[in-house]
């Protein structure tokens, strides 16, 4: 990506919408965000991996899961609050670690993790974040540390300690990545990062292959390969385990019988993720393998190890289902970046703000009071054709 190309610059200013009105869906705020962003960076954020087919299908499983409310029950009052892992929360929701976030506005991290102060929801950082994990744990807001297992290991052990040493209530291992997918939109455009955008946590943040523009494929992704190790095994897993107080959040399960070896390990959490479809295209779309997750972790003796999940979260509606299929939360990526690159910290603030009021109204409509009631909830599939009809409609 050229340096004329860089995304979220200074001199963009945040988005008000032109009648005054203030977002009323995440869609809104997704719409403000691509006209804020270069083509790359917009490309960047929503491609997936080859034809993007896990991309799409995250949306439709989602949109397939039907909820049976009940009735009769005192709704006058639904409380959000819960646990995630040990970290208190205002909403059973984290926000996930993602990458370079000046790319979508030059407050890039800073701007959300104190939108999710304000919210009471933990911020993931993440191992590629573009501000440190010392200057994101000064906002006072929740932290978790995500961490990618990178050929040096003296470079983890470094990173772990950070971790713990400013304070983060978990850290999350992201076990799906032993290789970049191949994204296309990114390998088109021959992909790189503006040099104002490092990995500042790794080696202080020195320019880096990733910021090697290139006519044949994403620089990022080679960065990556050159980065990252793909030897990572469950003998890893259990020598991180000895080496940290921290609980261990396993991230990039699909597979029950991976549920089962992460909580045997003494995993505190999994998170059934996908990778938000940018890892590989036709892996299962989570909502569709989240039960049997759930259901596999329950046969588990002595387990407490909790289930979250990620890729697709797009509206409140679909943190009350993911809740009816057993999720104790979801992690949310792309749409607290749309709040980024719309309007910075006040962007990210409206949309926690958003999905906290939908998820209240849901759970009311749904006659659950509680997250517990939510749990309960049963379910049935949508026939999704005809809402295909209903939408093209509307």
């Amino acid at each position: 990506m050229s340096q004329q190309a860089e995304t979220a610059s200074a001199s963009k200013p945040d988005v008000v919408p032109a009648d005054g009105a203030p977002p009323v869906s995440l869609d809104d705020l997704a719409n403000r965000a691509r006209s804020q962003l270069s083509q790359e960076a917009w490309d960047w954020l929503e491609g997936g991996a080859e034809r993007e087919l896990t991309l799409a299908a995250n949306r439709t499983s989602f949109d397939r899961v039907a909820l049976l409310p009940r009735i009769l029950v005192d709704v006058s009052s639904c409380t959000t609050a819960t646990r995630l892992v040990r970290s208190a929360a205002a909403l059973p929701l984290a926000v996930a670690p993602v990458a370079y976030q000046r790319l979508f506005h030059p407050e890039g991290e800073l701007a959300v993790a104190r939108a999710t102060a304000t919210a009471g929801v933990p911020f993931t950082i993440s191992t590629l974040s573009s501000v440190s994990m010392e200057e994101i744990a000064a906002t006072g807001t929740t932290t978790w540390f995500q961490l990618y297992w990178l050929k040096d290991r003296s470079a983890v052990i470094d990173l772990v300690q950070r971790a713990e040493k400013i304070g983060c209530e978990a850290l999350v291992l992201t076990v799906d990545v032993p290789l970049m997918g191949r994204r296309l939109r990114d390998v088109r455009h021959g992909f790189s990062l503006p040099d104002s955008v490092r990995a500042v946590n790794l080696e202080g943040g020195a320019k880096s292959g990733a910021h090697q523009q290139t006519r044949h494929g994403s620089a990022v992704a080679a960065h990556t390969a050159a980065t990252f190790s793909s030897s990572i095994t469950w003998r890893d897993v259990e020598w991180l385990r000895e080496r940290t107080h921290l609980p261990l959040i396993i991230k990039g399960v699909l597979d029950p019988a991976d549920a089962v070896l992460a909580a045997r390990s003494g995993a505190a959490a999994v998170v059934v993720s996908n990778h938000g479809g940018r890892q590989l295209d036709q892996a299962a779309p989570t909502a569709a393998v989240l039960p049997s997750v759930v259901s596999a972790l329950e046969g588990v003796d002595d387990s407490n190890c909790d289930v979250l999940v990620d890729s697709g979260i797009r509206s409140g509606s679909d943190v009350l289902s993911a809740l009816a299929l057993g999720a104790q939360g979801v992690l949310l990526g792309r749409p607290a970046m749309w709040g980024l690159a719309a309007a910075g910290e006040q962007g990210c603030d409206q949309v926690l703000s958003l999905l906290a009021e939908q998820l209240r109204h849901a759970m009311t409509l749904a006659g659950c009071p509680d997250l517990e009631a939510a749990r309960h909830l049963s379910t049935l599939p949508m026939p999704c054709e005809r809402r295909r009809e209903h939408d093209e409609r509307f």
